[in-house]
């Protein structure tokens, strides 16, 4: 048995001489608890923000995506593209074209980011479920449907480019599916030196008629983006076989880490595959960022709130004298003694960050099962009603290591005085 463990033990719950002892150690503890029950709070809502952004994001971000290295633009022809497409592990792929250009509708104009994708875009992103007006269609050719020029006696292909927007962009152009009028899409011509007398000559643009609307409940793409053909981008630009990026579905059950390796392996440094967190990499880092900012103030927090720890110590430390007296009178060495009151304020930051561990943890699932805390007033404002939370293991033994690791060097003060005095 481990007699200076056993002494502390007796010492943290038995009634001391003094009230103000008792109240001083209950207010350390309670210290304690409270920061770390708001350290597990705070780290589990940024995971649960963070698992909400995935979710929102896996949506319309692929699985995998291929991109240049360098450049903005790459040959889809390559040979290791073909042979990336032939790995077992791939479901299909969709080729993807992006550039910024001008969105006009009568008066109105916004600038939005035109991305025109393959037609295997619609089972890669399943947009189907994010379409809240219209329906997704991006080109209709029929060749049986067909324009009688009068004049000339010829025959033309009909041919009618559909686009389909994001329903923050919709509003701020006035627009909404199957409107009977096209809206203009207007780029900078490639390669083609500007007439300063006549800027318009400086642009390609194309009618495009709505065909939908879609809602994501992000900015990026709900405010900005407008999906088209990925031919029209193709005319538009100038461009004959080149895509900005190549989307990757993998089958069911696929380790995409997995994956993800195998085709670098296959492609080089000449191109850049990035899974669903790399290609939001801002928003998680930023994310990220918030969340250890947050942790590194709560844990400032915490040393004030230790730093009751120290003087609880050392007035128990004042109060047992007697006690240390008769120890000594019965052959305890300092040792001994000092062990007694390491253990003294050990057992008080554990008792404290166990206390508020269970106590956080409790506080999380109340929240995940009745989401007693809201993120607005109004139900519907916002993507969820309550704060999301998602605990993780590594966050609570993070924050169990911190609060023991920042006890332990708290009570080395008194009991280092308490050595100078022995």
């Amino acid at each position: 048995m481990n007699l200076p463990f056993q002494i502390a033990r007796r010492y943290l719950f038995a009634r001391k001489s003094h009230n103000a002892v008792n109240i001083i150690s209950m207010i350390s503890a309670l210290g304690i608890v409270l920061a770390t029950m708001a350290l597990v709070c705070v780290l589990s809502v940024f995971n649960g923000f963070t698992g909400v952004v995935s979710r929102t994001f896996s949506a319309f971000d692929p699985e995998l995506q291929i991109t240049p290295a360098q450049g903005k633009v790459f040959d889809p022809n390559d040979p290791r593209i073909e042979e990336v497409k032939n790995i077992s592990e791939v479901a299909f792929t969709s080729e993807s074209l992006e550039e910024n250009a001008l969105l006009k509708n009568g008066d109105r104009q916004e600038p939005v980011i035109l991305k025109g994708v393959s037609k295997k875009f619609e089972y890669l992103a399943e947009i189907d479920k994010l379409i809240i007006d219209g329906r997704f269609l991006l080109r209709e050719d029929d060749a049986s449907d067909t324009i009688e020029a009068a004049e000339t006696g010829s025959v033309e292909e009909w041919r009618m480019d559909n686009g389909v927007v994001g329903a923050g962009l919709a509003m701020l152009v006035g627009v909404r599916a199957n409107f009977v009028n096209p809206v203009e899409v207007y780029v900078p011509k490639r390669n083609v030196k500007v007439n300063p007398a006549n800027p318009a000559t400086a642009f390609d643009h194309s009618g495009v008629f709505i065909s939908g609307v879609f809602a994501l409940n992000q900015t990026k793409y709900d405010d900005q983006m407008m999906i088209v053909s990925i031919d029209l981008v193709r005319e538009l630009l100038r461009y004959e076989t080149e895509v900005s990026s190549i989307d990757i579905k993998l089958k069911d059950a696929v380790a995409i880490d997995r994956v993800q390796a195998k085709i670098k392996s296959i492609l080089g440094d000449a191109y850049l595959v990035k899974n669903r967190f790399e290609q939001q990499e801002d928003l998680y880092r930023m994310v990220n960022v918030e969340k250890w900012v947050t942790f590194l103030i709560l844990a400032i927090i915490l040393i004030v709130a230790v730093f009751n720890v120290v003087g609880s110590l050392t007035i128990l430390i004042m109060e047992k004298d007697g006690d240390i007296r008769i120890l000594k009178k019965l052959g305890a060495d300092n040792r001994l003694i000092l062990n007694i009151f390491l253990f003294e304020g050990w057992l008080i930051t554990f008792a404290g960050a166990l206390t508020g561990i269970i106590s956080g943890l409790a506080v999380c699932m109340l929240q995940q099962h009745f989401g007693l805390w809201k993120l607005g007033s109004t139900p519907g404002t916002f993507v969820m009603d309550a704060y999301p939370v998602i605990v993780e293991l590594p966050d609570i033994l993070l924050i169990f290591l911190t609060v023991n690791a920042i006890g332990f060097l708290a009570v080395v003060y008194p009991v280092n005085n308490l050595r100078n005095r022995l």
